[in-house]
């Protein structure tokens, strides 16, 4: 049985304190945002999915380098039907606290999580499991509502399995607390405001495709100020951070002590504009033209070139281009042109603008350059700078009429993780399209690729048309580290850590 030490004093003095680095064996990383949950259900930052990557398992794991599906919790798979999936479980593994892993816990986990009342981060991710049925002690049936051709993307993304005893016995809250999962690293505190630490799993199961972990201690720790990351990197308390602007990497790729990586992601910048609300700074968002002059607005070529930099590139689709799916008929790109916005705007009945409120929880100088491009136009745009969960609630209140987000993809390479979470009727979907609605339904359960591929077209030509979003950039995250470290960086935003070392 492996302690829990959810002891709150040992951080007293706060994460970013402990010993770094190669001497201690201690890998510490640092980030902006907090996990609100670390249940990895219950949270949809990347952050989240780094700790569900560190300390939990899929049935399936997906090569990062070559795309290839591998056996991790499940052994073996086969389809009985377009719509019933037969999966073989592994034997012999065991989650943290000593209870073996088995069909139990895979049927518990997908049946909970799709569960009407479950109050999960993310619908998309298991909204196509109809239920699971347990066949033997290793040995499952999951069932579809529909045929759902991106489905094993999803078994080998967002969908670790929990522990079903444990679960039972400590409820969400004391699992958010102190959760266990399979994966190579036990989580051994969490402290809300400061991090997370983990624990090499020396009793992980040897064939893990993932690899053995190597480094010792992993913890993550908040530090919100993009200059105090850097400062606590080059003193030697932080052994790895992410996101450093581009300025800043490039003055550190000058210094001996820090190694720096760099390049695009799959994650897309992104305003979202609530076509639906009814706040006083919302209501001139139900007019076509005026979002069509919040999309003339913004300067994506300016944002990506200037800003973000690294790769970046300008984006037109809420999706990612190398996503399945993630292609118009005929694209509809909204130019840099504040002369049309200033006139659509003028069209819509505000020839001197109005004001409204724009919402962001991450990168400051992005937001702050978006609001810029609204005021030259004349939307006067108040900038509301808040952590993600109020952010959150803002949205989904109805009450944000403008919001600067991101969103990964949880890595999945296919466009319904992205276009289905926040247009297919979900909460994040603010147009709520009926037509956009049921194409999207289709090109998801549709198994034949090229009229899935029509399908989501056709979604997506609609979204632009109506400019219900107004898509930006991909990111280019900037990576820096302790020379100690042999890192690899992926393009799908993920930093294993697992498979980091030592030199």
């Amino acid at each position: 049985m492996v302690r829990q030490s959810f002891v709150l004093a040992a951080f007293g003095a706060g994460l970013t304190s402990a010993h770094a680095g190669k001497a201690n064996d201690t890998l510490i990383y640092a980030s902006d945002s907090e996990v609100e949950n670390v249940s990895p259900y219950h949270n949809n930052m990347r952050e989240g999915v780094i700790l569900a990557n560190l300390a939990w398992d899929t049935l399936v794991y997906r090569d990062p380098k070559t795309g290839e599906f591998k056996p991790q919790l499940a052994t073996a798979w086969k389809w009985e039907s377009a719509t019933a999936l037969l999966v073989t479980l592994r034997q012999g593994v065991t989650f943290h606290n000593g209870d073996k892993f088995s069909a139990d816990d895979v049927a518990y986990t997908f049946n909970v999580v799709t569960a009407p009342e479950a109050k999960i981060a993310t619908r998309q991710n298991t909204g196509w499991i109809k239920n699971v049925e347990k066949l033997g002690d290793y040995q499952v049936r999951i069932n579809l509502k529909a045929p759902f051709p991106a489905a094993m993307d999803y078994l080998a993304g967002p969908t670790p399995i929990y522990p079903a005893a444990y679960m039972k016995k400590v409820g969400l809250e004391g699992y958010s607390k102190a959760p266990i999962g399979t994966g190579a690293y036990k989580i051994t505190a969490v402290v809300p405001g400061q991090g997370v630490t983990m624990v090499k799993n020396t009793a992980y199961f040897k064939d893990s495709p993932a690899g053995q972990p190597n480094i010792g201690t992993v913890k993550f720790v908040v530090i919100r100020d993009p200059e105090a990351r850097v400062a606590q990197l080059m003193t030697g308390a932080v052994d790895w951070i992410w996101r450093v602007p581009s300025d800043q990497a490039e003055s550190l790729k000058s210094r001996p002590n820090t190694t720096v990586l760099s390049g695009e992601t799959m994650r897309v910048g992104f305003m979202s504009i609530n076509s639906n609300g009814t706040t006083p700074e919302a209501l001139p968002f139900k007019d076509i033209r005026v979002r069509q002059a919040v999309n003339h607005a913004i300067n994506r070529k300016g944002l990506a070139d200037s800003l973000v930099r690294g790769g970046s590139q300008p984006v037109y689709s809420p999706c990612f281009r190398t996503q399945f799916g993630c292609e118009t008929e005929k694209e509809v790109k909204y130019t840099y042109d504040p002369a049309k916005a200033k006139a659509l705007l003028a069209a819509a009945g505000y020839p001197n603008g109005f004001d409204t409120d724009l919402w962001a929880y991450r990168e400051r100088e992005y937001a702050e350059a978006m609001v810029g491009d609204l005021r030259k136009v004349g939307i006067r745009a108040r900038l509301h700078f808040v952590q993600y969960p109020v952010l959150r609630t803002e949205i989904y209140s109805g009450r944000a009429p403008l919001t600067f987000q991101s969103w990964g993809s949880f890595s999945i390479n296919d466009a319904s993780a992205f276009v289905g979470n926040y247009f297919e009727g979900g909460p994040d979907d603010t147009a709520k399209d009926p037509q956009v609605i049921a194409l999207l339904k289709t090109a998801d359960s549709t198994v034949d690729k090229t009229e899935r591929k029509k399908k989501y077209a056709q979604a997506l030509q609609r979204i632009s048309e109506q400019a219900y979003m107004a898509p930006m950039f991909s990111y280019s995250t900037n990576y820096a580290f302790t020379p100690d470290l042999k890192f690899t960086a992926h393009a799908d935003e993920l930093p294993r850590f697992v498979q980091a070392s030592w030199k």
